[in-house]
């Protein structure tokens, strides 16, 4: 039993480890991924802006929890916060598992659990939790056999404090700088326009129309090739998913550049002969003529043919009226998803060499950006 414990302890506690690491890499990919199920339960705008600092606590905890419990620091407690996040975990992802839409379709295509870098559909995170949630019990079981790993309690606490504080500090720097490893479709190497396609191997979704008819107060569905009779009264008609497909959707999607009349210019503008820049700004909060990568982009602009991309085009205009440094750089408009997916900091600036990525960097790297 003792040998048996000791692997357990291990594996869910590496396993935690793992996960909270992974999600650290990208902690907003976590944020939005919980708007997705704020939004699925009608939550109030409140708790949307709160994603981000849960996202992070959560990932660190993870992380800070599967360390105590390996190294057996304050073990009763731990055991116990770990069981109810995996309990808390194995609800979302039964919930991510048989949420439909309306048409039969899943709401969510994946529950954020491994992050981008790991992408796991809803029915094997949630087979992955219940395996969890079964050795967590057992170890909530049998908690009072699990001995710390080192003596003296001092080493122990020490190694916890010192995961913690490296949990957020990860944290801090990609959030800061760009992730440490690039997951995202939008990452450096890849050709954007490709990754607008459907995959070669993709198999479409097999849907079917349904006819509802009442009769005598009662409704009945029907095939289109089995309609009843004129006695029975029309009522609606609705598509039904009756086979699901595979790798059926592009890597990027939504990914839409307009100019300033509506017109789609995104061929145009991802097959520029020379090199060229996407600044992506989501918003424009917090950025004044003093803003650090406000400044090289003045310089930058001299000799680089550069292009900002942004979700609110109109406040982009109005702000280059005030911040010489942005007047005469063309305005892009695109979806805010599909930037939040490119551009995981305030401003993000792509080098492009066609529709290739070949460099990219956070606002607070701008000392690097040419």
């Amino acid at each position: 039993m003792k040998v048996f414990l000791f692997i357990v302890r291990w594996l869910v506690g590496l396993l935690f480890i793992f996960s909270g690491l992974i999600k650290a890499n990208d902690p907003l990919g976590l944020s939005y991924k919980m708007q997705e199920f704020f939004e699925a339960w009608s939550m109030p705008s409140f708790f949307h802006e709160l994603t981000l600092p849960m996202a992070v606590v959560m990932n660190a905890f993870e992380i800070i929890a599967g360390v105590a419990l390996i190294v057996g620091w304050r073990i009763q407690m731990f055991i116990r916060l770990l069981l109810l996040l995996i309990v808390f975990f194995t609800f979302l992802t039964a919930y991510a598992t048989y949420a439909t839409n309306a048409d039969g379709s899943l709401k969510f295509r994946s529950c954020g659990c491994f992050g981008e870098c790991l992408p796991l559909d809803p029915k094997q995170s949630f087979g992955k939790d219940i395996i969890l949630l079964v050795l967590s019990v057992i170890l909530f079981l049998f908690r009072s056999r699990i001995q710390p790993l080192f003596t003296a309690a001092t080493t122990n606490a020490a190694i916890v404090l010192l995961s913690g504080a490296l949990a957020f500090a990860v944290q801090w720097y990609v959030l800061r700088y760009l992730p440490f490893v690039d997951c995202l479709p939008y990452k450096k190497g890849n050709a954007l326009l490709s990754l607008r396609q459907l995959p070669p191997d993709a198999i479409p979704d097999e849907f079917d129309i349904r006819f509802v008819y009442s009769k005598n107060g009662m409704q009945q569905e029907f095939s289109m090739t089995g309609l009843p009779d004129s006695t029975w009264t029309f009522v609606d008609r609705k598509q039904v998913l009756v086979k699901k497909g595979k790798n059926n959707e592009p890597k990027i999607k939504d990914f839409i550049l307009s100019d300033s009349s509506g017109n789609d210019v995104t061929e145009s503008i991802l097959q520029t002969d020379d090199n060229y820049f996407l600044l992506f700004l989501l918003d424009v909060k917090g950025i004044d003529e003093h803003t650090s990568w406000v400044q090289k982009i003045a310089q930058l602009k001299l000799t680089q043919n550069i292009q900002i991309v942004t979700a609110v085009p109109v406040e982009v205009i109005a702000l280059s009226g005030k911040i010489p440094a942005l007047r005469g750089i063309n305005v892009l408009s695109c979806d805010g998803t599909a930037i939040k997916t490119a551009a995981r900091t305030i401003p993000t600036l792509f080098k492009m060499e066609k529709d290739k990525v070949i460099q990219k960097w956070s606002g607070a790297s701008s000392e690097r950006w040419q």
